[in-house]
């Protein structure tokens, strides 16, 4: 009962042994991942993926905002289509990254506010990657963002988290918050609502104790729930079942349990 809502494992890194590390991931206990998709090529590897454990698997599809420079109307206009024909889980990830690169903030919030608008048309959640623009981030999805919101990897300041919180909103924790020097995380992960947390490895990056250094896989997202259950003070075996009813509030109409 183990949930992983974040992974890119139809990234090239990962998808020649796609099958392997969802075997994996199950027998560990990881039963419900997250695939997302940052490319066409990516996305229809997760569609062939789902139909062969459509129990497991959720797809995510959107358009990262370091990539901002190389999204073509044409990718827009099929990504609106695959959301149109019901076959993404989640839109994303998306939202505004200014940690590697400020020139193209401008065109960055305009890529953002385009696939909120189609996720607010075709009544999909959408899932955030905000690096060092938590402002502009929560301003847009405050003035665009209609359906839930996942904010991914969350590393920002308790004041932004609550703020975060007053969307309608969930906060995913990944393996950062194992890591001995990340005070701050442990901080967020003791001041989250249990019934707003979710976890996540973010796989094939951030790999948590004691994986670090390998190549980040579903299967490790134990490691990550076990460090969010020792901080809240809750059974392990509690949290994992509130993480699934968590993450399935996105999907009222879904046939995972």
């Amino acid at each position: 009962m183990i949930t992983d809502t974040h992974c890119h494992i139809t990234c090239d890194t990962l998808y020649p042994d796609a099958d392997l590390i969802i075997e994996e991931a199950l027998q560990q206990g990881v039963d419900l991942m997250m695939i997302m998709c940052t490319n066409k090529e990516e996305y229809l590897r997760a569609q062939q993926l789902k139909a062969k454990y459509p129990e497991h698997l959720k797809v995510a599809y959107g358009f990262y905002p370091g990539d901002v420079q190389d999204i073509t109307f044409e990718d827009l206009a099929d990504l609106e289509a695959e959301a149109k024909a019901h076959h993404l889980d989640v839109l994303g990830e998306i939202g505004l990254d200014y940690y590697w690169d400020t020139t193209f903030k401008e065109q960055q919030k305009e890529l953002f506010i385009r696939q909120i608008e189609i996720a607010n048309t075709t009544n999909l959640p959408i899932s955030i990657h905000m690096r060092d623009a938590s402002r502009d981030c929560l301003d847009i999805l405050k003035a665009y963002a209609k359906t839930p919101i996942i904010f991914h990897c969350f590393s920002g300041s308790l004041e932004i988290m609550k703020e975060a919180l007053t969307l309608n909103s969930l906060i995913s924790f990944a393996g950062p918050i194992t890591y001995k020097n990340n005070k701050q995380g442990l901080i967020n992960v003791a001041h989250c609502p249990i019934d707003r947390i979710l976890s996540e490895t973010d796989s094939p990056y951030l790999s948590p104790v004691p994986y670090r250094g390998k190549t980040n896989h579903p299967a490790y997202v134990h490691a990550t729930v076990s460090k969010i259950a020792e901080i809240q003070e809750v059974d392990e075996t509690v949290l994992q079942q509130q993480i699934r009813n968590n993450f399935l509030s996105l999907f009222p109409h879904s046939t995972n349990s």
